[in-house]
């Protein structure tokens, strides 16, 4: 069996479920401080919704019987089948082949368990979302897909997802992101001895996987339900960008006049430099190995039409330059005494104020910011992509030099966020040691979540009734 279309199927149902940054904020190295943080990548793919006119959801429905019971707690075959259903969806869409139907069911079975063992333990011990956290992860998903909230709701709803299920799995999402932090977070540790293997496994060229690529991206969005003439009429606007592109002109003003994506007009149109697995699959495999300048395109996603353009690519190594940002925050730790939603409520009310002209930004951080930067009226200095956890740092990239952010959830609380400078620099050594700190620390998270999973499945009374169907 190939074990392969197993993982992309039970990712596909993960990515529909989760999203790699539902909730951003800081992670400090040791204590929670405005400096030095180190931050976690974000840990899943951006989600793909269903293909349009697909029945991921709305498989009919047959007499339910339980599947399994999980501490008391039932698992049913309708779940199954509805989860089975948006795997086959996604992997259909994605043009991946189909492994047999029972393996799957039981792949999945176990991937429910799995959750639901966890979910428990995230309800003993106290863990809590808000509905503004949900409601955050509810407009990035949105974001993702490159349609409006209303839309993303037109969408489920055509394959049989309801507004409050959606949301509801969206918080059980979020519960397993805080009870990860919260249990496998402090296991590990990561030395200089860590540091030391990896940079030389790195210059050995060991480590094949280790290739991060910056591309440059431009958008031409296709609405749904577009007629041909109007796909023909998108494909040729995106044509025309890559033949201005092609024909030498400079690729970030290209992007702010043609692209449709956020990047267009915020990061000279690229996409930051990143992992290749953290890229869309059409993304790399449309530029494997091409030269650094390199333009491909256009190439059609569910999304549109997109010109790409290979700006660089660093293969068994890390990066010598960086896209470094300059920020402040505002930090209002969450808790009993003061909800996110109340957390919120208060940053909107001051961003109103300073983009009013009646606030300054770093004074009200001095005042109000619960963090060890607040005496510097929140200044967290020039920071190297990683540095914060995923949900602070796309909020940031998301910014032009000025702007000021919605407020932000965290496992840190809630945050409002301002870019002061962005500029393109050189690590030096210590730089690039941390970020190798940084992916070391990320592998062996990821071993360190299996095992604490498989210690908690363990303690879990599992009862196996009829297989699914």
């Amino acid at each position: 069996m190939n074990h392969r279309v197993i993982a992309l199927a039970i990712a596909a149902l993960a990515s529909l479920l989760s999203q790699g940054a539902l909730a951003q904020g800081l992670r400090p190295s040791g204590a929670p401080t405005g400096k030095g943080l180190t931050a976690r990548p974000p840990a899943t793919p951006s989600i793909t919704l269903p293909a349009q006119g697909s029945t991921s959801d709305a498989t009919p429905r047959q007499a339910d019987f339980i599947v399994a019971v999980v501490n008391s707690e039932p698992v049913t075959n309708n779940e199954v089948r509805a989860r089975m259903a948006r795997a086959e969806a996604q992997l259909a869409q994605q043009g991946g082949a189909m492994p047999p139907r029972d393996l799957l069911a039981r792949e999945v079975l176990e991937r429910i368990i799995l959750e639901r063992v966890q979910l428990q333990q995230a309800k003993e011990a106290g863990i809590k979302v808000d509905d503004f956290a949900v409601s955050q992860a509810e407009q990035g998903v949105a974001r993702q897909n490159s349609m409006s909230v209303d839309e993303l709701y037109r969408r489920l709803g055509r394959d049989g997802m309801g507004k409050e299920r959606f949301r509801e799995e969206l918080r059980n999402q979020l519960l397993l992101q805080r009870l990860r932090e919260r249990e496998v977070e402090a296991r590990v540790k990561v030395s200089d001895l860590d540091i030391d293997q990896y940079l030389r496994e790195q210059q050995a060229g060991t480590d094949a996987t280790a290739m991060e690529i910056n591309l440059g991206h431009v958008l031409v969005l296709v609405p749904e339900n577009a007629s041909p003439a109007e796909v023909a009429a998108r494909q040729a606007r995106a044509q025309r960008a890559a033949d201005k592109v092609r024909a030498g002109e400079d690729f970030a003003a290209v992007a702010r006049e043609f692209s449709d994506a956020p990047e267009g007009q915020r990061n000279a149109g690229q996409l930051g430099l990143r992992p290749a697995d953290r890229y869309p699959e059409l993304f790399v495999n449309s530029t494997l190995g091409l030269p650094v300048g390199s333009i491909v395109g256009p190439v059609r996603s569910p999304a549109g039409f997109h010109v790409l353009k290979v700006i660089e690519r660093v293969t068994a190594g890390l990066p010598t330059t960086v896209m470094q940002n300059h920020a402040r925050h505002i930090l209002l730790r969450t808790g009993p005494q003061l909800s996110e939603s109340a957390a919120a409520a208060r940053l909107a009310e001051y961003r109103r104020r300073v983009q009013a002209g009646l606030a300054d930004f770093g004074a009200l951080a001095r005042e109000h910011s619960q963090d060890g930067s607040a005496k510097d009226g929140g200044d967290l200095g020039w920071a190297t992509p990683g540095r914060y956890v995923p949900e602070f740092e796309q909020a940031l990239n998301a910014l032009a030099p000025g702007d000021i952010s919605e407020p932000v959830v965290s496992r840190f609380g809630v945050h409002l966020i301002q870019l002061l400078e962005r500029r393109q620099a050189k690590l030096t050594q210590r730089e690039q040691r941390d970020m190798a700190r940084d992916t070391v620390r990320e592998k062996k998270l990821d071993e360190a979540y299996a095992t604490w999973a498989q210690e908690l499945r363990g303690r879990a009374y599992v009862e196996y009734r009829d297989p699914p169907q």
